[in-house]
This record gives structure tokens, sequence and C-alpha cells, in this order.
């Protein structure tokens, strides 16, 4: 078991599932003392307590709820003393071209994608600032960066996203607090998002990944780790592409 998260305590949105799951079990497996994973589902929690007891902490919370998402945090620091890193990893698709996307789908989106970050993030880095340390890592998109046909929604959220980084990256440490934000912009990732995906339309863009496959959660969850840990320390306001060399 390695040691990087030593004694953290950490918080994981989206954290039952997918790429946010295995940011949990990273983070877990690397000696965080606590690893709340948020999601607005239960049913998967049991299983990921299970296998990290006494660590893993499951909380049911829709990050579109700031009541809810406040209530949570002031719970977590009650509990724990501390927040030391914070994963905004929640996320949805409601995919159209833009003459089809209805106002509820783009809606949807930028509230659980943009909106919820900023809930997040608004209600855990002033326990950051006042401890003087901490790391906000968000969960962008190769799509927040260049664009995708029928995802007009999405872009502009996980786009949004990385603006928003930048300027927390400024915004949190002009006290003297060492509380860094930055971004990991995952490629297409094998998760339960994109298992709905059909192959056909996947292979065109393993053909144009220079390293041959789409991304395994792990190679997303290895990258939100060392960002979020000490090995970091002097990295802020950066965004990270993990996309096998897809855009280069």
């Amino acid at each position: 078991m390695g040691m990087r998260m030593r004694d953290k305590v950490c918080v994981v949105t989206g954290g039952a599932r997918g790429i946010g799951r295995g940011v949990v079990e990273a983070f877990a497996r690397e000696g965080a003392k606590a690893v709340w994973a948020l999601d607005v589902s239960d049913k998967d929690f049991p299983e990921l307590e299970a296998a990290f007891p006494g660590v893993v902490r499951g909380a049911v919370v829709d990050v579109t709820d700031s009541a809810a998402v406040n209530a949570l945090v002031a719970r977590i620091k009650a509990e724990c003393g501390r927040i030391d890193a914070l994963v905004n990893n929640a996320g949805i698709t409601r995919d159209g071209l833009i003459q089809k996307m209805s106002d509820e789908d783009w809606d949807a989106v930028v509230n659980v994608n943009l909106k919820g970050v900023f809930l997040m993030t608004r209600a855990v880095a002033p326990i950051m600032m006042e401890a003087g340390s901490g790391s906000v890592l968000s969960i962008s998109s190769v799509v927040g960066l260049d664009g995708n046909i029928g995802q007009s929604n999405y872009a502009a959220t996980k786009g949004g996203v990385v603006s928003m980084t930048k300027g927390w990256a400024k915004e949190f440490a002009r006290k003297g607090a060492k509380v860094r934000a930055n971004a990991v912009s995952p490629g297409y990732c094998r998760t339960p998002m994109i298992a709905t995906v059909p192959e056909k339309v996947l292979e065109p863009i393993i053909a144009k990944t220079p390293l041959g496959r789409l991304a395994e959660i792990e190679d997303i969850a290895n990258a939100v780790l060392f960002l979020s840990s000490e090995e970091a320390r002097f990295i802020t306001g950066q965004v990270l592409r993990v996309d096998g060399g897809l855009v280069l």
C-alpha cells in the first residue's frame, strides 16, 4: 500500500461509479484517513465501504442543491476537522445537435457539470484557505478544450471548469494559503458512461489515438492522485490532458 495521501481527508463527487470510484479507491489505497464518496444514489456505497472499512464513507448529495452541499460539507468538517482534497468529478451528458438540444438538456448539464463544481468548491475552499493548504481538482474533458459535435452543453461546462480552475489557482493562494486548483481533461475512457457508445463510434477514435486504446479508469485516477498529492505541491492552475495523445 502506498502512502501518497497519508492521513488526508478527501471528498470525491460522483464517487460511486466510473472515474470517481477509481479515485476513491486510489485515495483509500494510498493511506487517506477518510474518503467521502458523494453520489446521487447510495446503491454502490455498501460495496465500496466494505472494501475500505473505516476509511471510505458514502454520502448521498445532489451537487446542484446548494443547501444540501453546504450541510454535507459542514458535517464532514465537524466529523473530520478538515478537508485536504476535493475532487469535482460528478458529471452528466445530454447530447444533441444544437437545433435538437432542448432547454432542459442544456440546463441539466450546466447545473451538474458547472454549477455543481462551483457549489462544492464554494463550500470547501474556505475551509482549505483557513487551514492554509489543500487541493481542488476538477474533472474537465478534451471536449472542453477542443469541442465536439453534438455536445454544446457538455463542452461549455467542461471549458468553464478549466476557466474557473485557473481563476481559483490565483484566488485561493492570494493570502498566502497553499491551496492549489488543477484540472484533469480525460480523453475517451472506459466508464459506465461510455458503455452505451457503439464500438463502431469508438473505433475511429482509438485509431486516431497514438497510444492505440481508450483510457482505463485507473489511467485517469492515477493523474488525479498525483495532482491531489504532495508530489504536486508546486503545481497549480494547470490542465493535464490524459488522452493517449488523441489531440496533439
